[in-house]
């Protein structure tokens, strides 16, 4: 029994490290982005806080159980165009199936058009004061925000595996916030209006396919200077000792980016924020104080525990 429970343990801890984010990131956005509310719906989230930072990371569960999941989560600009700044793609959803077909961008990653479809349905749950759903659509929409501030999300070369750096995604969004999140200044200021979200969303897409130049380069620059023995160490993770980036190797590359990941994380739970805000303004910025969600603490962790259990369906980024 105990040999079945770390090896459970390992299991989870492996397919938590092939999360966009990580779990640890995740949850750092949607919990930064309740602080950056307005008085009138800070009270609402801050009550639910605990279900809106321990959902942040549904969508990366249902990967595992939903077909249609995994390309909501990544768009590979380089299928469609090389350099910036991103201007071929159309901007709306029709118009992109009908110059690109569905099927091709089903298959490229579709996250800047269903950021658009969460934010209709999060505003039309505002509107009709539908407030379970307004939590759980809260949750979700904060993962794909975050997602799409990922360099790594808006490349075919999501994780390094063309270019000799396999293992790099995980790295970049889960190793080194695991590392280095604790000294991160998560005060983000307040939220604001989002006059078109469309067009936001794109910048950033634009921005973080931007960054990826420094994303690849300063990881291969590193690793000629330090060689896999000092690249890589090994950690005791339940019972077992698992290789990982070194320390040393973690901090320099995080110095080199110049605080990419933390500056990335923060603009995530900032847009987060700020398109919560915008649903509830669209419709019609009901009174949420005196409303209640029920008891949706733990509400569906035992179907979840059952899914991840099952085979990680889409890509794979460890």
């Amino acid at each position: 029994m105990k040999t079945l429970f770390a090896g459970l343990l390992f299991f989870l801890f492996i397919a938590q490290k092939a999360y966009s984010w990580g779990f640890h990131g995740h949850k750092i956005v949607n919990n930064s982005a309740v602080y950056a509310l307005p008085p009138e719906m800070f009270i609402f989230y801050k009550n639910y806080i605990d279900f809106i930072t321990e959902h942040s990371v549904d969508p990366d569960r249902r990967r595992y159980s939903d077909t249609a999941e995994a390309c909501r989560h990544y768009i590979d600009i380089d299928y469609y165009e090389k350099t910036l700044p991103i201007d071929s793609i159309p901007r709306y959803w029709p118009e992109a199936v009908e110059k690109y077909g569905r099927d091709t961008l089903v298959a490229h990653g579709i996250v800047p058009w269903h950021i658009m479809l969460m934010k209709n349905r999060l505003t039309e749950a505002f509107r009709v004061k539908d407030m379970m759903t307004v939590l759980r659509l809260s949750a979700d929409i904060g993962h794909y925000i975050a997602d799409a501030h990922v360099p790594l999300h808006t490349t075919h070369n999501y994780n390094g595996q063309f270019s000799g750096q396999h293992g790099i995604h995980a790295f970049w969004e889960s190793r080194l916030p695991e590392l280095f999140s604790e000294g991160y200044d998560l005060m983000i200021g307040p939220c604001y209006y989002i006059d078109s979200l469309n067009q936001q969303i794109w910048k950033t897409i634009n921005d973080s396919y931007a960054c990826l130049d420094s994303v690849l380069g300063f990881e291969k620059r590193l690793s000629k200077l330090f060689g896999d023995d000092r690249k890589y160490g090994f950690e005791e993770k339940s019972g077992r000792n698992i290789k990982v980036y070194s320390n040393d190797f973690s901090l320099a590359y995080a110095r080199m980016l110049d605080d990419q990941v933390e500056r990335r994380l923060r603009l995530s739970a900032l847009m987060t924020a700020s398109v919560w805000y915008t649903c509830w303004f669209d419709a019609g910025q009901p009174v949420l104080e005196g409303l209640d969600a029920f008891d949706l603490q733990g509400q569906g962790t035992k179907e979840l525990d059952l899914e991840i259990k099952k085979m990680m369906l889409g890509r794979q980024e460890e």
